[in-house]
């Protein structure tokens, strides 16, 4: 937002309406953040692929999906979410590189970074079905009811037909509004966990009104000692099915970390 400079206290003099007021219309850029906050509480760990660059994350009954990303090393696979072991998978294009995704019906959707196209496919075999045209960019995805949620690395949520993929809306954020969203969870109290990229924190959204109802601190998860140069950032939210607990990780993180979020 644009500096005023401030006028000499003798030739104006503000009300106080005036004053709150103004005050309203710059709460963006001076206002303290009244967000709520939570915290991620660590409840078990899970071994993760360090060779996983995660850029989606999605928990359908007992299925575990998994989207990578990096060109020449783009992937989707499905395991058991209670054993680890695989099920399914299949490699993209070396030509792609591979985002979000998300099970909507009897479809599996896969987003691609800049490649200006998603992927349908079989949620058993991970076969493409057909692909279609998306504009801009594509970064994380989840289903809520008859809508896919789309977010495309700005601070505005796209609404999209789980058959077509065809844009039905969007929403922007309230507050928040430089965030760069990144990975996404429909969780089944109605509201979408999305990952800030590059930061630890997540966002619980309003998806109808775009309100950011908790900021969620997921700092400290992965110790320094797991490092190496090639550890990047936290990204990767599924809701475990049955319970309050979510399933977190990063791209090539060793350990994903089973969590609930409390008040901080």
């Amino acid at each position: 937002m644009e500096r005023k400079h401030r006028a000499p206290v003798a030739a104006v003099t503000i009300t106080l309406s005036t004053a709150l007021a103004l005050a309203g219309t710059i709460s963006g850029c001076t206002s303290a953040d009244n967000t709520p906050k939570w915290r991620a509480e660590v409840v078990a760990t899970r071994p993760h692929d360090p060779g996983a660059f995660t850029e989606g994350l999605e928990a359908d009954g007992s299925v575990l999906y998994e989207s990578t990303g990096l060109n020449g090393r783009s992937s989707v696979r499905s395991t058991d979410l209670n054993t680890g072991a695989e099920i399914a998978r299949a490699d993209l294009p070396a030509t792609l590189f591979g985002e979000g995704i998300t099970r909507a019906g009897d479809l599996l959707w896969q987003l691609t970074w800049k490649d200006g196209i998603a992927i349908a496919r079989n949620p058993a075999t991970l076969a493409e079905i057909r692909t279609v045209h998306i504009d801009g960019e594509g970064w994380g995805l989840c289903t809520r009811g008859d809508r896919v949620i789309m977010s495309n690395g700005g601070a505005t949520l796209t609404f999209r037909d789980p058959q077509t993929f065809a844009v039905t809306g969007t929403v922007t954020l309230t507050s928040h509004k430089n965030v760069k969203l990144n990975e996404l969870d429909c969780a089944p109290d109605g509201s979408v966990y999305a990952n800030t990229w590059a930061t630890d924190t997540i966002l619980r959204i309003d998806p109808d009104t775009g309100a950011v109802l908790a900021a969620i601190d997921a700092s400290g998860l992965l110790p320094g000692s797991a490092r190496t140069p090639d550890t990047d950032v936290l990204n990767g939210i599924a809701h475990l099915p049955g319970t309050d607990h979510f399933l977190l990780t990063g791209k090539k993180w060793p350990t994903s970390y089973e969590v609930r979020f409390v008040p901080a």
